[in-house]
């Protein structure tokens, strides 16, 4: 079957480009044909459907080096029950000419579909899902997406529960009237008083309005998963409680045609069944709802106006209005409504939710601020810098949302499994039926009826559909909450099965800036320790070296007044001369001491100590006589130490990659814990590195902040990017640490295998329920135990693994984080955290 597939590629610049990208075209098995333009920047592609899809050809053209461009959309889609639904509405979607990629999530009910718009339009897509029988719903990004959401789901938990309410008015009295016979005297009351058959035109009544009004959503999606030759859990239901309620109404009206003994009403077992499985849908409801907390409270952070100055008049407008480069007033109180720099003003601003620190960040006429932050005591003006979806709040949750929609490797076997499994139960119950009518006692077509009618209830796919996303869901959130932000829920998956994770040195171990770590002053100068720093402080004022800015900056921190500097000159390679307060200062190495002949006595042994703890020495001379030695490092981050420690307790092998010497390499090593030391090692190199250390058999998580890490975090197994690095590293990065603290490694990993453990105890209660049962519903044990299960018991059990599933993903919510981070004031700017949504 060929198809034609047309879209924009990016990057191309000359004729080779489009000579590559041919190329790489080309070699896929099932192209026929391509064509590029440079001009119009386009690429034509016929191709065989059948030996691949879109998705692979756009693949290519990304593999290539250039950008392969297709949009995407997401929606929320009402009426998916399942995970066979999920299989149908993603099949529907795929097959469509122009969609890459589409993936459905049942705990969410949100589809995301990338697409090619040339080929295909939202319209077009959406129509596909309401032809596979589904509703697919607005979920549109702005300030309304949480009430359009919200009440979404309110107006299906308010259905639900007026069609629970309903069926229970009628399902009542018809059990207690069929029930109650059982007991002879009550049996022989109730003829007195009506004949049998008058009691089961009684039960029919009853049942009606609950098999066709209240079950009436179970007929409309079964019909719909029949027509497109996809039975899921509706058909099911559909299927078993038609059976039980035709069945009975033969027996009602003509039981001449069954064996003897057979005729029995089975209104009742219909009844109670479409009861039950809709109160176990209003309960799954109502804790599905609940494991998209942390969506919810980020959404509440968004505000929905803001106080915008236009030619000098102060307006309230909704904040979907504000334009680049509006004036927003933001009052004592306030939440700011969009990301902007201070123009006006100054205050004390609550970023908390941005940096977890507690205590308020101070922002004056310059200062980068972040929407969703509150403003807590001044009153300043902003100027709009991003807006909308560009906004760091909105990135951040559109990247949870991402997250939460996405498919880990386990998902996508659930959803192979499960799109079979209906089809096999189909078979499974039309098999028990022959074989009770065989070999089954006497009445066999009742016996047979009851075991093919619970064996439909029993296997429902509910569960299997639901052990994956809710979980993630809920664990991806609880990272958010944490400060661990997921960019794909798989990330959670892969994290749990690291072995070794590799950290860059320079601003991931270290705080990636050079601080002044030692100052021991000689001879006179001992008595006068600050007067010296002071002087040396003043004299690389004038210098541009971060060194320098290291000195000054301790100098200002320790509250030193810094003299003026009257002249200033500088040697490369060797130091800095200059005139502070009529003295002459000299700093630099120890070849600029022995140029300048100025006697180093014992220095050079100290100097030697504080090399061999990683440290840059260097000496400063006052009027030609050795004055002091400065010892200046990238020190530790807080707790680099602590997280190193519990990633051993978590049984990882913790490496650290840096381009430094080895002897300063293996200094920083001892100090923190680190397992192995990758030294000396180039920028260009660092992915090479990851790929040895992963073709030695291990998974690895690379944990880096700067833009030459990119490369290696796209390496490796898992990239952890460091929230407070640059912005291409946090881009191409699988998870994202908010607060920079590495400690938050160890508390991602903790979650992530806390996480797989609540799949996989979900999928072995889905799937072992149904193997376990099945059997049961089915009569196997019959002739060993003489005991059926009741299709009425069937369905109970079958709400109930559902809702089982569910909960037991909730319990993530109780996740507690094995280290507590400390992070410090302002160590995400949101220019950067932006970039963590993209």
């Amino acid at each position: 079957m060929s198809e034609q597939i047309n879209f924009r590629v990016g990057g191309m610049t000359c004729a080779s480009c489009v000579g590559r990208v041919e190329k790489a075209l080309d070699a896929i098995p099932g192209v026929e044909k391509s064509s590029v333009n440079l001009t119009t920047e386009r690429a034509s592609v016929d191709y065989d459907a059948n030996v691949l899809g879109a998705g692979d050809i756009l693949a290519a053209v990304t593999d290539a080096g250039y950008q392969a461009e297709a949009e995407e959309v997401s929606f929320g889609i009402g009426g998916m029950t399942c995970a066979s639904c999920v299989g149908r509405v993603e099949r529907a979607l795929s097959k469509l000419p122009g969609v890459v990629t589409a993936t459905v999530n049942l705990a969410a009910e949100k589809a995301k579909v990338a697409f090619v718009p040339e080929m295909i339009s939202v319209k077009d897509i959406r129509n596909a899902v309401s032809d596979a029988g589904y509703v697919p719903a607005d979920m549109d990004e702005g300030a309304g997406a949480e009430d359009r959401e919200k009440a979404a789901h309110e107006a299906e938990f308010k259905a639900l529960r007026s069609d629970v309410i309903f069926a229970a008015a009628f399902t009542i009295p018809l059990f207690i009237i069929a029930m109650i016979r059982f007991f002879p005297a009550v049996e022989d009351a109730m003829v007195q008083i009506m004949p049998v058959r008058g009691w089961m035109l009684v039960e029919m009544l009853l049942a009606i309005p609950v098999q066709f009004w209240a079950g009436r959503r179970f007929y409309k999606s079964g019909i719909a998963e029949f027509r497109h030759l996809s039975p899921g859990m509706s058909s099911l239901v559909m299927i078993g409680t038609s059976a039980a309620f035709g069945y009975s109404v033969l027996a009602l009206t003509m039981p001449q045609i069954f064996p003897e003994g057979a005729a029995n009403s089975y209104f009742e077992a219909a009844g109670v069944i479409v009861t039950l499985i809709l109160l176990g849908r209003l309960m799954e409801s109502v804790a599905k709802g609940r494991t998209s907390e942390a969506i919810k409270k980020l959404m509440q952070l968004q505000v929905k106006t803001a106080l915008v100055i236009r030619d000098g008049v102060e307006m309230e407008i909704p904040v979907e209005d504000v334009v680049l480069n509006d004036i927003v007033q933001v009052r004592p109180g306030d939440r700011l409504p969009v990301d902007g720099e201070v123009v006006e003003g100054s205050s004390f601003v609550d970023e908390s939710m941005i940096t977890g620190e507690p205590i308020p960040a101070q922002k004056s006429v310059g200062s980068n601020v972040v929407g969703g932050t509150i403003n807590k005591t001044g009153a300043f003006r902003l100027q709009a810098t991003r807006i909308g979806k560009d906004t760091v709040l909105s990135q951040i949750i559109k990247m949870v949302e991402d997250a939460q929609g996405s498919k880990p490797a386990i998902q996508k076997m659930a959803d192979k499994v499960a799109g079979i499994f209906v089809p096999v139960v189909l078979g499974v119950a039309a098999l028990t039926f022959v074989v009770w009518m065989i070999f089954g006692p006497s009445p066999a077509l009742s016996y047979a009826f009851v075991t093919a009618v619970s064996v439909l209830l029993i296997a429902c796919p509910c569960a299997m559909g639901l052990a994956t996303p809710t979980a993630i869901m809920v664990g991806t959130g609880k990272g958010a909450e944490m400060g661990v932000l997921f960019r794909k829920g798989a990330a959670l998956e892969t994290l749990s099965k690291i072995e070794t994770v590799i950290m860059d040195k320079t601003g991931t171990l270290t705080l990636g800036r050079p601080e002044l770590t030692d100052f021991l002053p000689i001879g006179d100068a001992a008595g006068r320790k600050d007067e010296t720093l002071a002087l040396i402080a003043a004299a690389e004022s004038k210098s541009e070296h971060p060194i320098a800015e290291s000195i000054v900056r301790a100098a200002k921190e320790k509250g030193l007044d810094v003299p003026e500097v009257t002249e200033f000159g500088a040697e490369p390679g060797y130091g800095i001369e200059a005139t502070v307060s009529g003295h002459l200062l000299q700093i630099g190495a120890d070849r600029y001491m022995d140029k300048l002949g100025i006697s180093l006595a014992d220095a050079p042994a100290k100097a030697e100590a504080l090399a061999a703890e990683a440290k840059t020495p260097l000496y400063a001379a006052i009027d030609g006589q050795l004055a002091a030695i400065i010892a200046v490092a990238d020190p530790l981050k807080e707790g680099s130490k602590v997280a190193v420690e519990a990633l051993h307790a978590l049984g990882l092998k913790v490496a650290m990659l840096t381009g430094d010497n080895r002897h300063t390499a293996n200094a920083i090593a001892r100090t923190v814990g680190i397992d192995q030391v990758l030294a000396e090692v180039l920028p260009d190199q660092k992915a090479a590195e990851v790929k040895r250390v992963q073709d030695e058999g291990r998974k690895v998580a690379f944990v880096g902040d700067g833009i030459n890490d990119a490369p290696a975090l796209a390496q490796s197994d898992v990239g952890i990017a460091i929230g407070t690095g640059t912005d291409i590293a946090i881009e191409t990065a699988d998870v994202i640490l908010m607060s920079g603290d590495l400690r938050g490694i160890v508390n991602a990993t903790a979650l992530s295998k806390r996480t797989l453990k609540t799949i996989w105890t979900n999928f072995f209660w889905a799937y072992a329920y149904n193997v376990g049962l099945i059997p049961l519903a089915a009569g196997v044990f019959y002739p060993f135990i003489g005991v059926l299960l009741s299709p009425m018991l069937a369905a109970g059990a079958m709400s109930f693994s559902s809702l089982f599933v569910v909960i037991n993903s909730l319990r993530l919510r109780s996740f507690k984080a094995p280290i507590k981070e400390q992070k410090p004031a302002g160590t995400a700017s949101s220019e950067l955290m932006l970039q963590a949504g993209e």
